[in-house]
């Protein structure tokens, strides 16, 4: 992969991270994990393994029952969960853009939240950073495709300039040939900005393509952590193989269909 422009994004450490809920569930069990800072990691498991509960303790949009979460070495709690998710850029996965607000609206809320009162400028820089048209700023969340909002999703969660990237499946509404593409523009962001990004997706594929590390959650806690290459040539256990299998399956099938078997 290409070499960052700028200094590369904050470490994320967990430690012990749990979370319970008051029925006995058990979402997140006991995870311990550090992400390097500047690294690409996908986390992956099938619906219910904890994959996305997990994602949202880094940011407090989930406190954790046990454990603790810090970035760059400082502990998440210390200061104001507001703050901590302005210097945190979060992409949803049903987007979340406000309806009522036009695209540079939308994708000046952290700005204003800041203290830009005309934050025009960035909103135009930024518009062009995820390559949509500049006019696109006065149209209105309805007026666009389904790719066109999750770029303007991700050039708001950009917009105070954060170093660390949080994804939850943020392609899982799209089709597969936007998908492919909004992906690979991402990964292609990340690189050029230095970003420390965490994505989460159920889409094995999609991991191995875009992620530079691969850890694999089942029933809460992660089963394998492992490269893209590595978790190919059958490391990382059973889980992961599991979910390897789709997609090798799927070429499997795509190649006698194209030898006509």
């Amino acid at each position: 992969m290409p070499a960052p422009s700028q200094p590369s994004g904050p470490s994320v450490a967990l430690n012990g991270v749990t979370k319970a809920y008051a029925d006995g569930t058990i979402a997140v069990d006991n995870v311990t994990v550090e992400v390097a800072g500047g690294s690409f990691v996908a986390l992956v498991g099938s619906s219910g393994s904890g994959k996305s509960t997990l994602l949202k303790t880094i940011n407090r949009l989930i406190e954790p029952t046990a454990g603790s979460v810090a970035i760059d070495g400082a502990d998440v709690t210390a200061g104001d969960p507001f703050r901590l998710r302005r210097r945190v850029g979060y992409v949803f996965q049903n987007v979340g853009l406000f309806p009522h607000m036009t695209v540079a609206e939308n994708v000046a809320i952290g700005l204003r939240l800041e203290g830009q009162a005309k934050p025009a400028a960035r909103v135009a820089e930024l518009l062009a950073l995820v390559e949509l048209p500049a006019d696109f700023a006065s149209r209105m969340p309805d007026a666009l495709s389904g790719g066109q909002r999750q770029r303007v999703g991700v050039a708001r969660a950009l917009a105070t300039e954060p170093r660390l990237l949080l994804m939850d499946e943020p392609f899982g509404a799209l089709d597969p040939v936007t998908r492919g593409s909004l992906g690979s523009a991402i990964r292609a962001l990340h690189d050029r900005l230095g970003l420390t990004t965490i994505m989460v997706t159920h889409d094995m594929a999609e991991a191995l393509i875009l992620a530079d590390r691969v850890l694999v959650m089942d029933q809460g806690r992660i089963v394998a952590d492992a490269a893209p290459r590595a978790l190919l040539a059958g490391e990382g256990g059973e889980a992961a193989q599991a979910l390897v299998a789709v997609p090798r399956e799927q070429m499997r099938q795509l190649g006698a269909l194209e030898a006509g078997v």
